[in-house]
């Protein structure tokens, strides 16, 4: 039996195979001695297993490939073999996780660059300002620094249950202000307790001046004022003579004029002691600098509600921390951790300054 197959194939314009395979006719015959050839069965679709034409793919359209960087060595590589990038660009039949991340983190490094040179871009708009120092800018930073590099300064620490002093304070507020028409503050608290602890301590009511070690028997209390020029120390004489609204008043009548810079040379020397309140401006602990030459400077803070311990019992008190910086050169620890305990004695019974009976605080406040 022999078997011819006759295909017919359909051309697109382009000259290519067409998706579509036509009619096949299979003839077979069976050849006598005789030769004659019987009648002709055409089986249509019928398709063989190795006649099989596949269907056309359409050529892709060719990729814009210059966009693509290509390294010398690679192009030298492609040269060689007679490459394209298109040639190598098809070879790559399956992306791999590794492409993936590389072209990603090309992709970011791209971006990081561009975040950098924008970031560059804008310091154009940013600017800055040179002043040059205010004379009382200079003299103070003289002060602050020949403070530390020519003293010991050392600091103690302690708190203050401030319940007492408030309670006094509320007590007492309208019929002191309608006497001395003031309102009653925590500084002259703190200075009329410091004057009773300088005169019982009077190595921190001191001064060292080359060889010589100067005591006071009075009081002479800087009081530091911020202004907008910066910080001054006020002094306020004799402090250990006056009351509660003698010293609520020159405090009030000096910080009025340090901030109108009116205060004159003579109201700002010669102090034995200072006084500095960062608790106003909302400060909870700090190392105040000395005010050279005296020997000691104290420091209030702000008042905060916190548990403490009382009477073995936790309860909330307005607690107030209060540090005092020292001159360790003539000024020993026990001394300046009894006097800063001193204070704290004082502030918590504020009745202490005045040992009078029961009309204490009438005397105390003056009214």
């Amino acid at each position: 039996m022999a078997c011819v197959i006759d295909e017919s194939v359909v051309v697109s314009d382009d000259g290519q195979p067409s998706a579509k395979q036509e009619t096949a006719t299979i003839q077979t015959a069976e050849v006598s001695t005789a030769g004659v050839v019987p009648d002709t069965t055409e089986v249509k679709n019928q398709p063989s297993e190795k006649a099989v034409v596949p269907s056309a793919i359409p050529a892709p359209a060719p990729e814009d490939t210059s966009h693509i960087k290509v390294s010398p060595l690679a192009q030298k590589l492609m040269d060689d073999h007679h490459l394209t990038v298109e040639d190598v660009l098809r070879g790559l039949r399956r992306i791999r996780k590794e492409d993936v991340e590389m072209v990603i983190n090309m992709q970011s490094e791209t971006t990081g660059a561009k975040e950098d040179k924008s970031a560059v871009d804008t310091s154009a708009y940013r600017r800055e300002e040179r002043r040059p120092l205010t004379q009382l800018r200079k003299k103070l930073s003289q002060r602050l620094v020949a403070a530390k590099n020519q003293t010991a300064m050392l600091t103690t620490f302690n708190e203050i249950d401030m319940s007492q002093v408030i309670s006094l304070r509320n007590t007492y507020q309208k019929a002191f202000s309608e006497k001395h028409g003031i309102k009653l503050g925590f500084m002259s608290f703190f200075s009329m307790a410091a004057a009773i602890a300088l005169k019982k301590f009077p190595q921190v009511n001191s001064q060292l001046a080359g060889d010589e070690w100067i005591f006071f028997d009075y009081v002479d209390l800087g009081i530091a004022v911020q202004t907008d020029k910066g910080l001054m120390v006020p002094v306020i004489r004799n402090v250990e003579k006056m009351g509660l609204a003698e010293i609520e008043k020159e405090i009030a009548r000096l910080a009025a004029k340090a901030r109108n810079n009116r205060l004159s040379i003579s109201e700002m020397e010669g102090g034995t002691f200072t006084i500095t309140n960062g608790g106003v401006f909302g400060s909870l602990f700090s190392t105040p600098i000395l005010n050279p030459p005296q020997a000691a400077i104290l420091g209030m803070h702000n008042i905060v509600e916190r548990p403490v311990a009382v009477n073995g019992r936790v309860e909330i008190r307005p607690m107030m921390y209060v540090a005092l910086s020292y001159d360790h050169r003539i000024i020993d620890g026990r001394d300046s951790v009894s006097f800063l305990v001193k204070i704290k004695e004082l502030i918590e019974n504020p009745m202490l300054m005045l040992l009078d009976g029961d009309n204490a605080a009438s005397r105390l406040l003056d009214i």
